[in-house]
């Protein structure tokens, strides 16, 4: 399973007045993931990225039964949470931020809505709630106005738009200011454009 590998920004956590955990995608690295802070955050951030095992959170698409995707799957929920926890200890949960791309964003968004609270703001590259359909049950606790940005292409290859719209909803009854963008054409990739939407919502 995956092993708890954090790699992290030299910003001190006992000092920190916010923080940001960064999820990579697939085949893709922690240390990749973490130039997005750049965008982000400054010296007052705590920065945290997670390494997936072998590259990856889970072996399928997210849209197959989650159950091919496990053990895989929950032990990547359950390594994510455990930071958060480890984070909270320091830092309150309406300052921390979850912020991921492609398999790294639905991987963000899976825990926001298992745990659903108060937090700081979530960023979803690319992505929508897992599995081969969205379980409500799987979700609990109210997001109490954070506010959710979820992009998309038009026709992307691995995160179908229906499902972004779907997790829209669902975050949004759940309490959450969600907004969605949705780029006409663009390839499986993260925008300035969304990076610049993502930190006007999030960090007004």
């Amino acid at each position: 399973m995956h092993s708890y590998d954090i790699t992290e920004t030299e910003n001190n956590l006992a000092k920190a007045e916010k923080a940001l955990i960064l999820l990579h995608g697939r085949g893709a690295t922690a240390e990749n993931i973490l130039t997005l802070a750049d965008h982000f955050t400054d010296e007052s951030w705590y920065v945290a990225a997670p390494q997936a095992t072998n590259y990856q959170w889970y072996p399928y698409s997210f849209m197959v039964p989650s159950s091919q995707n496990e053990p895989w799957l929950e032990s990547a929920v359950d390594l994510v949470k455990r930071l958060i926890d480890k984070i909270s200890e320091n830092i309150s949960h309406d300052k921390i931020f979850l912020m991921g791309f492609s398999q790294g964003a639905c991987l963000s968004l899976e825990v926001a809505a298992r745990f659903a609270t108060k937090y700081g703001g979530v960023a979803a590259f690319t992505g929508g709630l897992i599995g081969e359909e969205i379980d409500r049950l799987k979700y609990n606790g109210n997001f109490k106005g954070t506010r959710i940005y979820i992009s998309n292409g038009d026709n992307d290859p691995h995160i179908p738009r229906s499902r972004s719209f779907d997790t829209q909803k669902l975050l949004t009854e759940m309490g959450g200011d969600v907004k969605l963008d949705i780029f006409p054409g663009r390839i499986h990739t993260i925008l300035p454009g969304e990076i610049d939407h993502a930190r006007s919502f999030m960090l007004f």
